[in-house]
């Protein structure tokens, strides 16, 4: 269980997911475990820290630039991060079959990633200010996955337009896409919170 340094704290009770808490560009295993906490009180939580460094700040993954990402990287770093959730469960004996990602920015992506990559890793997903990862070829079949996007109508980094790109892989693939667009730009508000929290 030394593959990612992370926070891990398990369900309070029987019938209560797992939350695999992914976070942005500068963060660390202990950024989303408030946003967890209010989410879902009780579920357990599996909260990574990204190994690839980006200067001194943390990422899941490699970029050449804003919003233009490493793909061979970024394949490694999604079965890497896979074959860890994997293993954390056998570890911790928590049910791989109730594992719901959360990710905000370089974490929704990688969550994007997983979804596409490695299906079945995740139940559901909620991506925070996510993008399209990677296009694979061909698309996994995702069989209902549920997933929400929460994406800002005036975020700079990622337009109206990508996230109906990514809204329509994932449809593709066959999961259950709710989208919804804030008022804002890329920071997360309490409004994304309560959209979260009342679909999950």
């Amino acid at each position: 269980m030394q593959t990612f340094k992370h926070y891990y704290r398990p369900p309070e009770s029987p019938g209560l997911p797992t939350l695999l808490m992914l976070h942005g560009t500068g963060g660390n295993e202990h950024d989303l475990v408030p946003l967890a906490q209010a989410l879902m009180p009780g579920a357990g939580i599996l909260s990574p820290r990204g190994k690839v460094l980006e200067g001194a700040m943390p990422r899941f993954f490699r970029r050449l630039a804003e919003g233009v990402f490493d793909l061979e990287d970024l394949k490694l770093r999604t079965a890497e991060l896979a074959d860890f959730v994997v293993e954390a469960s056998e570890h911790y004996k928590f049910d791989l079959k109730e594992v719901v990602g959360i990710g905000f920015s370089n974490g929704a992506n990688i969550a994007a990633s997983l979804l596409l990559l490695r299906p079945g890793v995740l139940h559901k997903a909620v991506l925070f200010r996510a993008m399209v990862p990677l296009v694979p070829d061909p698309l996994p079949k995702l069989r209902g996955a549920p997933v929400l996007i929460s994406n800002g109508e005036h975020d700079a980094l990622v337009s109206v337009k990508e996230t109906e790109r990514l809204a329509s892989l994932l449809r593709a693939a066959g999961a259950e896409v709710t989208v919804v667009m804030q008022r804002v730009g890329h920071q997360l508000i309490s409004d994304d919170l309560a959209a979260a929290k009342n679909w999950l």
